[in-house]
């Protein structure tokens, strides 16, 4: 008789979605001040970020990834805000490491990655994506809106290259208007150096960000204008809840990825579930509310009755967000990017 690979596992949820991927915010704190995440008249200097007694501990994280673990999350990915400011960083890398088996991944702007890399990876740190919406160092001034240079990320992909994270994927949110033009630039400049280039529709998370339709270039646009220089090829997914719609380049030069939530919807196969710098159980990107599991951990719950709620929410989610963007309740505003990582 064959083992059932599920035994133990949370059930899935309403849509037959399986718990798979794990994104933990680890700060809500930012360096820039993109237009798209952390517009500057929302989050000006009076902006007031967590206190530091209401974020989780590097010993809270890692009993809550065993929790998630024990449930079947497999992907495990440090997001921010701007994770590389949360103090110490590669010791909660160096504790997942030894107390969990997922694969650990990291998004980051690549602001501070220049001096972190080599440490991040003698942690543990397996795969990273770094921010990249521009290479021409004006557009990309523009969208982080603190004036801060292209160079210094791309001196920061340079760093995580030789410490021996690779390949990198590089991720560009494309807002028609700002850094479009830009597209087939940083295709060739991820092409030539070896690096994944992902392609993302600007999306309305949050409510800040000033998001309209026509803003959205959308996926098939993308492919296109690379398609016209470099032919491209699809690729089926690499594992069933893969949120970015793969193609390889004919020469077989690299490939890359485009992530489409308003114009090709992928909600029927995600498997993420999100965690805020304060504890909260996000379900979904767009979600308005989350569930508390801050406080059962300080109160002294055992890891039963915590697993009960993350599984009983699990097992009732439905969203879907992306497939009823018009249907969306106007009076109850989705959280922040910012708050629970992208």
């Amino acid at each position: 008789m064959s083992e059932d690979i599920t035994a133990g596992l949370a059930p899935p949820d309403r849509l037959g979605r399986r718990l798979w991927d794990l994104r933990i915010s680890v700060t809500d704190r930012c360096n820039h001040r993109c237009r798209y995440c952390m517009p500057r008249e929302h989050f000006g200097p009076d902006h007031k970020y967590l206190p530091r007694a209401e974020v989780l501990s590097f010993e809270e994280i890692s009993r809550l990834v065993g929790i998630f673990g024990a449930l079947g999350a497999r992907k495990l990915r440090l997001t921010g805000g701007e994770p590389l400011l949360r103090r110490d960083l590669h010791k909660l890398i160096a504790l997942l490491k030894t107390s969990s088996s997922m694969e650990l991944a990291m998004t980051s702007n690549g602001s501070l990655l220049k001096s972190h890399a080599e440490q991040l990876v003698a942690a543990g740190l397996d795969r990273i994506t770094i921010s990249l919406d521009s290479i021409d160092d004006a557009t990309f001034r523009a969208m982080n809106d603190v004036q801060f240079s292209v160079q210094q990320v791309l001196e920061g992909i340079d760093a995580a290259r030789i410490a021996g994270l690779r390949p990198i994927k590089l991720n560009a949110v494309i807002r028609r208007g700002m850094n479009d033009q830009g597209i087939v630039d940083l295709a060739t400049f991820a092409r030539q150096n070896g690096h994944i280039m992902r392609f993302i529709e600007f999306m309305d998370v949050g409510h800040t960000n000033s998001w309209k339709l026509d803003n959205v270039v959308p996926a098939t646009e993308i492919v296109a204008r690379i398609n016209a220089l470099y032919p491209l090829e699809a690729i089926e997914p690499a594992y069933r809840g893969e949120v970015a719609s793969r193609y390889r380049y004919a020469d077989g030069s690299g490939e890359i990825g485009i992530i489409s939530s308003v114009s090709r919807p992928f909600c029927g196969s995600c498997t993420r579930a999100r965690l805020s710098a304060e504890g909260r159980l996000y379900t979904c990107l767009f979600a308005s509310e989350g569930l508390d599991l801050r406080t059962p951990l300080r109160r002294g719950d055992n890891d039963d009755q915590i697993r009960q709620l993350i599984e009983s929410t699990w097992t009732s989610r439905s969203d879907r967000y992306s497939e009823l963007r018009a249907q969306r309740p106007k009076s109850r505003p989705p959280v922040e990017m910012s708050y629970i990582g992208g």
